[in-house]
């Protein structure tokens, strides 16, 4: 199977790779609060030529440009290596805290465009984008340098998975998180990372539904759009909501038929019974539903309720990505592993992951609160997008594929 290039949880913090292990990139550039992890097409170079600008997505910590490097090129499809030998220069761009603002991070890619451009040999145009959230971080720090009037000589940008419409983490996983966290954080760190990372300022900006306590709650589907996120959507428009000059293009590790992922909805999807934490949570579905319900020993039970949400869990889409070192646990299996800490016994596991970023999120085709357009064909004129190719069936979010990968080359091959 491929290994996802950015997961919240596939890079533990602190990772490093075996001191054995040689360095895979030609050089590297050092930036403020960044790396950038150069790649040249050809032995004997010394600057770029033909630059491809590819940014990490959304984690905790820092980026670890080994294992960013081993996503891109030793799963199904050798993604790096590929752009190599076509005569391209990978700059794969890692950030010091991937959890940190977007805005923020734009600052990083802006940085790294511009030492792009003056490490360049030569005056072909670049490619810019990123995976994940990599993409709205690369999106907003082009539209910034056009609306400062700023030449970043780009003529194609590219998404691979990003949520520009926004992604989606089970309200009941969310809230659950933080219930942990308020009642035993102070007994085991582990447990108040997840809601940690869950509260954290790139999660806020890049959730459709935000949900910052563990407290009992009913959303209707036109709430819980945490302050950050209209912020963030607030100043994107104010730099002119996508760049103006370069081909937009997009890939979306989800469906664009409209095919689900068979993950029903309103269905059990985590129970936990227990001595300390009674949890209970379901996947997704329409009109009022709750979709947790938790409880602290001896004390009364904690509801999450939902009103006219779509059936998001299931909907077609880049599926939540896995963790390799805790059980291959993803958003529900997440919740699991937390409450058997709690219980210090094993919890019912029914569905692991859900759709994390929905194809039409991915392609920019609809909003993900409409019910109908998650499950129906992407309508191709509604894209915000140029040109977009979405997956034949609903896979890993950010999983580097041959279908998506050659795709992605072929176009950039065109320019």
């Amino acid at each position: 199977m491929s290994k996802p290039v950015v997961s919240i949880w596939g890079t533990p913090p602190g990772a490093q790779p075996a001191a054995a292990e040689a360095d895979p990139w030609d050089t590297a550039w050092e930036l403020r609060n960044g790396t950038a992890w150069v790649f040249y097409s050809s032995s004997g170079q010394t600057a770029v030529r033909r630059p491809v600008i590819l940014a990490d997505g959304f984690a905790m910590g820092g980026s670890n440009g080994h294992l960013l490097y081993d996503g891109l090129e030793n799963g199904d499809y050798p993604f790096i290596s590929s752009l190599r030998e076509n005569g391209l220069d990978v700059v794969l761009l890692g950030f010091d805290d991937r959890s940190a603002s977007i805005l923020d991070n734009a600052d990083v890619a802006i940085e790294c465009i511009r030492r792009t451009i003056a490490d360049r040999e030569g005056d072909a145009m670049l490619t810019v984008g990123g995976f994940s959230m990599g993409g709205m971080v690369t999106r907003y720090a082009l539209a910034k340098m056009e609306r400062q009037r700023e030449d970043h000589q780009t003529s194609t940008y590219l998404s691979y998975d990003t949520p520009h419409r926004g992604a989606w983490l089970p309200l009941g996983v969310q809230a659950f998180a933080h219930f942990v966290k308020e009642h035993w954080g102070n007994t085991n760190p582990f447990l108040s990372l997840y809601s940690d990372l869950v509260n954290s300022p790139a999660a806020r900006q890049m959730l459709r539904w935000h949900i910052e306590t563990g407290a009992e709650v009913t959303l209707d589907v036109a709430d819980g759009q945490d302050r950050e996120r209209t912020d963030f959507l607030e100043a994107l428009q104010r730099v002119g909501d996508w760049p103006q000059r370069p081909r937009l293009l997009g890939v979306a590790n989800g469906t664009g038929t409209g095919a689900g992922n068979n993950i029903p909805a309103d269905d059990t999807a985590m129970a936990a019974p227990g001595p300390r934490v009674d949890a209970h949570l379901r996947t997704q579905g329409q009109g009022r539903q709750t979709v947790a319900q938790m409880a602290k020993a001896r004390q009364a039970a904690v509801s999450i309720n939902t009103t006219g949400f779509p059936e998001l869990d299931g909907a077609p889409g880049g599926l939540f990505p896995k963790a390799p070192l805790l059980e291959d646990a993803a958003n529900f299996g997440m919740a699991a592993v937390l409450a058997a800490m709690v219980n210090e016994q094993k919890a019912t596991l029914t569905h692991n992951a859900s759709t994390f970023v929905p194809t039409i999120s991915a392609v920019a085709s609809a909003d993900i609160d409409d019910h109908t357009a998650l499950y129906t064909k992407v309508d191709r004129e509604r894209s915000e997008l140029h040109d977009f190719l979405c997956a034949g069936t609903n896979e890993g979010h950010t999983v580097m594929t041959p279908e998506l990968g050659r795709w992605i080359l072929a176009r950039l091959q065109e320019a």
